[in-house]
């Protein structure tokens, strides 16, 4: 799995990407399943915006985003979403062989 952390409009500091890969491992049971995988956390005037890409390796792509005013609260409700869409994603993908 390809994996890729940014930060838009500010810098994330140790402790916040410390805690996104802690978030991540929460989904490490899915990590043969996906290719690629990008999280960006953007800052705006007054709150944080967290998104997601995965990439599967049958060649699905999923995409989410959630917004909030503190970057790791962003996360973890992005984290929650992408948990639910890759479950469904793969029981999909299992009804489909």
């Amino acid at each position: 799995m390809n994996l890729e952390i940014k930060s838009l409009h500010f810098s994330l500091s140790d402790e916040q990407k410390d805690y996104i890969q802690k978030k991540i491992e929460r989904i490490r049971n899915a990590e043969n399943m996906i290719v690629d995988f990008l999280i960006t956390v953007t800052k705006d005037a007054n709150s944080f915006c967290a998104e997601a890409t995965l990439n599967f390796k049958w060649g699905v792509q999923a995409h989410v985003q959630e917004t909030a005013f503190e970057a790791v609260e962003a996360v973890d409700k992005m984290m929650d979403v992408l948990r639910n869409k890759i479950t469904k994603e793969k029981e999909k993908y299992e009804q489909r062989r």
